[in-house]
């Protein structure tokens, strides 16, 4: 039973990784695909739609692997990792056009994907790496 959580939390932070990263292609490529072709636009869905809805999967992958996770290893600084990275993305998502610029917001986003990419590496390594046996501050 425990081992069977354990790999849960693993594959976990394999798909929050999987999707962390994805929000930030998708922060490269969109303005990419767009001044590509004007008329492309109208075909994709709302980019706030897309940002919140990114931002909900992120939250819910990323809140299930690294708090599983943490309860193994104990290391706080994954949960710091995680809701910096989390407030960033929502803040982004929810409230991106009270920042000065679009690219602004860009900025913030990609930087809240890349904590918690980074949360989700540092949390898989201490899952793989944690004795449990030993319990660590």
């Amino acid at each position: 039973m425990k081992s069977d959580r354990e790999g849960a939390s693993l594959r976990a932070d394999r798909v929050g990784i999987v999707v962390s990263a994805a929000c930030f292609v998708h922060c490269i490529l969109t303005p990419v695909v767009l001044s590509l072709s004007a008329v492309s636009a109208h075909y994709l869905p709302s980019e706030e739609r897309v940002h919140r809805i990114l931002a909900v999967c992120v939250a819910a992958i990323g809140g299930f692997a690294i708090l599983t996770g943490y309860r193994k290893h104990r290391r706080s600084r994954v949960l710091l990792l995680m809701s910096s990275g989390l407030l960033l993305i929502f803040g982004g998502a929810y409230w991106g056009d009270r920042l000065p610029s679009h690219a602004i917001e860009v900025i913030v986003t990609m930087m809240g994907s890349c904590l918690m990419i980074s949360a989700h590496l540092i949390n898989h390594t201490f899952c793989k790496n944690c004795d449990c046996g030993n319990d660590r501050p």
